[in-house]
């Protein structure tokens, strides 16, 4: 649907919306939006959060790696990273790692989540990018999730037909259909969490 070049923010604002269109692109937010096509994988056996050698390591991008190769992104993978800051200007950001794993990424939109305190107001910066898939293409951005240094990524095909959101700890995806996400989680049940919501 995209090329590199034609990548702009409001094509993808606009296939967000006809895609997604019960939830803005807040990653944390689309489990509850779309509970009947959600899955939760954890990255590491025995449900452990974080991995503390390359061995670890090697085993939670190999699981991102096995999902998202069996979603098949096609020929790109898109590429939404997430910056926070306190006003809608986009800088100054809390957390530069962001930049570092994810340098072309171009900025997409400026989301704003309303808390009870307005004090408490934050500005969710988000920049998208598309790279030419192959396994390891972002592995940079994986590790810098496994290790919580970035949050709030999501990544998908150029037609935005499913979701996947890397978190500390796993991936929750959002598929196109119920049938489609039983599918997917009957193949992995290992890497399932055994908590009986799914989390």
């Amino acid at each position: 649907m995209f090329s590199d070049s034609e990548l702009d923010p409001r094509a993808l604002s606009r296939l967000w919306e006809r895609q997604w269109p019960e939830c803005p692109p807040f990653a944390h937010w689309l489990r509850d939006h779309y509970p009947d096509r959600w899955v939760r994988f954890h990255s590491l056996p025995d449900s452990k959060r974080y991995p503390d050698n390359e061995a670890e390591y090697a085993v939670v991008l190999d699981r991102h790696h096995t999902l998202l190769s069996e979603l098949d992104p096609g020929a790109d993978l898109l590429v939404i990273t997430a910056e926070w800051t306190d006003t809608a200007a986009t800088t100054p950001q809390r957390w530069p790692r962001r930049s570092q794993v994810a340098p072309s990424a171009r900025h997409w939109r400026t989301l704003i989540e309303e808390p009870d305190d307005p004090e408490f107001r934050a500005y969710t910066q988000l920049y998208a990018e598309l790279r030419p898939w192959r396994p390891g293409i972002i592995d940079a951005v994986l590790r810098a999730v496994a290790d919580d240094e970035i949050s709030g990524v999501i990544l998908g095909p150029s037609d935005l037909r499913w979701l996947y959101h890397p978190y500390d700890g796993g991936a929750d995806v959002i598929l196109p259909t119920r049938s489609e996400r039983d599918a997917l989680k009957e193949r992995h049940r290992t890497w399932l969490s055994k908590h009986p919501l799914g989390f």
